[in-house]
């Protein structure tokens, strides 16, 4: 089983279509992947859980860069396991710009194919997918969670230069 979610085959690669989803946000509405991809590129970072040092230190981060995410014309979504009070309050002591979003039976998590660390702890995988619905990169580490902001900076600048070069 621990070998099976490190090397599961049905996960998303780059170049692949990224699979649309609809879940609760904190704020109660619903959020659907697809219809904010109709007008942002969209970085989708799934971390462990809400107020551990790691997942703090790296939404915290996502807040301080998020006016550099905007100038992109990306926008940053959340995903855990964690409830929606949990969200909430981890959104409010944080003052975080971005969405939340609560996948509490890890049904995303499952589709999108992001790896359990040592079989049983949620990991942190970062998504970067543009408009097209193409995820262009993906970044995973556990041990650097400030490292998938410089990775999503780094994506979306090229995005960026494609779109704005001569075709």
């Amino acid at each position: 089983m621990i070998l099976e979610a490190l090397i599961n085959e049905d996960a998303v690669k780059e170049g692949d279509k990224a699979p649309d989803f609809e879940l609760q946000r904190q704020d109660g509405g619903l959020f659907r992947l697809h219809d904010l991809l109709k007008e942002k590129n969209v970085v989708l970072y799934f971390y462990p859980k809400d107020s551990t040092p790691g997942c703090t230190k790296q939404a915290c981060e996502f807040r301080n860069q998020y006016e550099v995410f905007k100038e992109y014309d990306a926008e940053v979504v959340g995903v855990s396991s964690d409830s929606l009070q949990s969200h909430k309050k981890f959104e409010r002591v944080h003052h975080l710009p971005f969405t939340l979003l609560s996948d509490k039976g890890g049904q995303i998590r499952s589709i999108y194919g992001v790896p359990r660390q040592l079989g049983v702890f949620p990991g942190r995988v970062t998504y970067i997918i543009d408009k097209s619905k193409t995820v262009r990169a993906i970044y995973k580490s556990m041990s650097k969670p400030l490292e998938h902001i410089s990775t999503a900076i780094e994506v979306l600048r090229s995005i960026n230069e494609e779109q704005d070069s001569p075709k």
